[in-house]
């Protein structure tokens, strides 16, 4: 007994769709190991030291003319006083571990990074 398998008109459509997730199967697979490689560099790039020297850096040289000038103009020392202790927090928080498991710089850089924030707003108010 033979058997005949029916001749239907979306079959090719069925080898098309095929041919077209592998295609796009390709696709992800190539394009998932360029964007990790692209990442795997930035994130590489970020972690770099440089990167948070320098921005410590310019972080310390704009705090100290914006929160100066505001001396200046409104005569109050809180706003410069909080943001020279959240730069202050800042730069000691890049002398802990960088890869320790706990965060402590990360914890610690976002508290400096928020006193100095909050300095800038007392200063603009003062300003206002």
């Amino acid at each position: 007994m033979t058997t005949t398998i029916p001749s239907r008109r979306w079959w090719p459509g069925l080898d098309r769709l095929a041919i077209g997730l592998s295609g796009l199967c390709v696709v992800h697979c190539v394009a998932s190991a360029v964007l990790l490689a692209m990442l795997s560099a930035a994130g590489a790039m970020l972690l770099n030291p440089i990167f948070h020297e320098v921005g410590l850096a310019f972080a310390i040289l704009l705090g100290a003319f914006a929160l100066g000038r505001g001396i200046l103009e409104h005569g109050y020392v809180m706003p410069a006083a909080m943001g020279a202790l959240g730069l202050g927090i800042m730069a000691g928080a890049m002398s802990l571990p960088h890869d320790a498991g706990g965060g402590a710089e990360t914890l610690w850089t976002v508290v400096g990074v928020g006193l100095l924030a909050f300095g800038h707003d007392l200063n603009r108010r003062a300003t206002a």
